[in-house]
């Protein structure tokens, strides 16, 4: 009886043991927008939580899920991964903001971080890149390269994120080339590589021979690469399959660092609502290889342009510059202060088109 005792009681100590090792482990969850496979803006998310499970080992746990839409079904996941236990959960959609706001005023002990958002809280913090760096370094290629002076944009939504992309590329590409025009074909999706087809495939047909997206699919490179002569980017992500042609480069985001940063900070106590806004100098944002299809001299061209954006002697939105009615915005030599780039809902002198409300 007494053994039995005794080995009951040391069953039960490993039992609180196993427990207690358990909690220890930290849990992070990660809802997106798209599927991990998509190749684009979800993979590279994906790429950062695997980061953390190469960095953490077994003390980290993380958990996820795919397709999430913007709306009421992300406050249930979200909801679901802080009861499951999360002490950290990433949201990596714009449209998820009042949402993650929403479930962490139920959850104030789980720390919570909101990609491309402006909206804080004590447990709430906010993180983004400076895409519209990469697309200065795609408007020069663009500009360069173009046989047809016309230039195809996909964009998503009309937010201050995409507006930023498409005039970065518009003043990048007619600095260079002063008979650029550029068509926005607006998709409203993030992911839907059907509409993301059609919508390359129609501003091919209206002589573009340049296409750019801000959508997260490799749909507009494969549309692309039907047509000769016909070049794009990566978005998002390297989207290498589809190099040397029609892709010639890409804007690649780079979570891991910033993910594997916040989850120690969650581990070791240290973490503290902030929000972080990097781009190429802080590694958050790359230029993805620039293939031969490019010129020598534009290549070259175009790492001297990044390296200087890097270097910080150079901003993409260095006046002077006018807004789209010919107001004037920036004078010669002054550059755009973050307050305006975070709510910038306006093109640039020289696009046509509205922005959409």
């Amino acid at each position: 009886m007494r053994i039995t005792s005794i080995l009951a009681g040391a069953a039960l100590a490993l039992g609180l043991a196993g427990g207690a090792i358990a909690q220890d482990k930290t849990k992070v969850g990660f809802v997106f927008v798209g599927p991990v496979g998509d190749g684009g803006w979800t993979y590279e998310h994906n790429q950062g939580r695997l980061a953390i499970e190469a960095e953490f080992g077994d003390k980290v746990e993380t958990v996820f899920q795919e397709n999430v839409p913007e709306g009421a079904d992300a406050e249930r996941v979200m909801t679901q991964m802080a009861l499951g236990g999360a002490d950290l959960i990433f949201t990596t959609s714009f449209g998820y903001m009042d949402q993650t706001l929403a479930v962490a005023a139920k959850f104030p002990n789980v720390k919570f971080e909101h990609a491309t958002g402006y909206k804080r809280s004590d447990n709430v913090s906010t993180y983004s890149a400076r895409f519209y760096e990469g697309r200065a370094v795609q408007g020069h290629i663009a500009g360069k390269m173009t046989k047809t002076n016309k230039i195809g944009y996909i964009a998503s939504f009309p937010i201050p994120e995409v507006i930023r992309g498409i005039n970065s590329a518009y003043i990048h590409a007619k600095r260079v080339n002063p008979d650029v025009e550029f068509s926005v074909v607006w998709a409203y999706t993030w992911f839907d590589p059907a509409k993301e087809a059609d919508a390359a495939k129609a501003l091919i047909e209206q002589g573009a021979d340049v296409i750019l997206q801000h959508t997260d699919s490799t749909a507009p490179l494969a549309a692309a690469e039907q047509t000769e002569g016909v070049i794009g980017f990566g978005q998002a992500s390297d989207m290498s399959e589809y190099a040397p042609a029609p892709r010639v480069s890409s804007i690649i985001d780079n979570w891991a660092p910033y993910y594997v940063a916040r989850t120690k900070a969650v581990m070791d106590g240290t973490w503290t609502s902030v929000d972080t806004w990097d781009g190429i100098s802080a590694g958050m944002v790359k230029i993805g290889e620039i293939t031969d299809a490019v010129p020598a001299d534009v290549k070259a061209e175009a790492l001297a342009l990044a390296a200087s954006i890097a270097s910080g002697d150079y901003e993409p939105f260095t006046g002077p510059l006018n807004k789209q009615d010919g107001s004037a915005w920036l004078a010669a030599g002054e550059t755009a202060d973050d307050g305006t780039l975070a709510g910038m809902s306006f093109y640039v002198e020289g696009l046509t088109g509205d922005v959409p409300n």
